[in-house]
């Protein structure tokens, strides 16, 4: 079985795709995940579809609106996911386990959460009133070449950069870094962190460590523009679920065990909200 943690070190947004469609096997293989992988730690279920827009006319493509951020792609997974607390988490959390499972499968993805007509995608998965759209993806095979267009677009959205480690993690309260020495075993599932794609790759998670209480608080740093994207939508609560789907496959891999919970930790933070506590067992 491949590794999720090399998905996670490998996978690249990728904006430009060829023009080869994907194998059946590997078609189908996705279909059963889009069924099965579609409940987050907060219990919310969300809805997925793979979109084939190969028989579209080039115009009607165009109308969906990627606003010109991906091109060559034909398809598309969506997600749809009913309001509530906690969903947007669960949808991060549960659509990053698919996109990994993609790279797995050798296959391009790259997450989108404001650069597409939403309303027009969510009219091809007959959404209901009560469900949301907040992301979707396209897949396929990367072009062998970035087009000049998409490395512009990597540059501006710093896709290749991450913050350092003492930036986002820290030890027993926010005033102390954690150092990787004092993670531990840990220090795989906070780089696996580390690595998450997140909105304009703002990683907006930071992470205290308690080790006396064996816990892990996920806290939301929020980027200024970002706390309601859409209305309902909050890309960066996405994002803290992608950070917890990495976190939970790098403790997974690395014999690792836990459960998420929701509890009070005595610790503050003036600019950073709460979200979830792993939890040793």
């Amino acid at each position: 079985m491949e590794s999720m943690i090399e998905a996670i070190n490998r996978r690249v947004s990728v904006r430009s795709y060829a023009d080869r469609s994907i194998e059946q096997g590997k078609k189908q293989e996705m279909i059963n995940l889009l069924e099965s992988t579609n409940e987050g730690p907060f219990g919310n279920k969300v809805r997925f579809a793979l979109i084939d827009f190969s028989e579209m006319e080039k115009n009607e493509i165009g109308s969906l609106g990627t606003y010109g951020f991906i091109s060559g792609a034909k398809l598309f997974i969506v997600s749809a996911i009913k309001d509530g607390a906690g969903a947007m988490v669960d949808l991060g959390y549960s659509f990053e386990k698919l996109i990994l499972a993609a790279t797995n499968l050798g296959l391009g993805t790259c997450w989108l959460g404001g650069t597409f007509k939403r309303a027009n995608f969510a009219k091809r998965v007959n959404v209901s009133e009560d469900e949301i759209v907040a992301a979707i993806s396209p897949i396929g095979y990367a072009r062998d070449r970035r087009t000049v267009r998409e490395t512009a677009i990597r540059r501006l959205a710093n896709s290749d950069r991450r913050k350092p480690w003492e930036e986002l993690f820290f030890d027993g309260d926010f005033n102390t870094p954690l150092s990787e020495d004092s993670a531990g075993g840990y220090a795989v599932p906070l780089e696996c962190v580390r690595l998450g794609p997140s909105a304009s790759n703002n990683q907006p998670w930071r992470v205290v460590y308690q080790k006396q209480q064996g816990a892990f608080h996920f806290y939301l740093k929020r980027t200024w523009g970002y706390d309601k994207f859409n209305g309902r939508i909050d890309l960066q609560r996405v994002d803290i679920g992608i950070a917890m789907c990495h976190f939970e496959i790098g403790a997974g891999e690395t014999g690792l065990s836990g459960t998420w919970e929701v509890g009070k930790p005595d610790l503050a933070m003036g600019n950073a909200e709460y979200i979830v506590s792993w939890k040793e067992s």
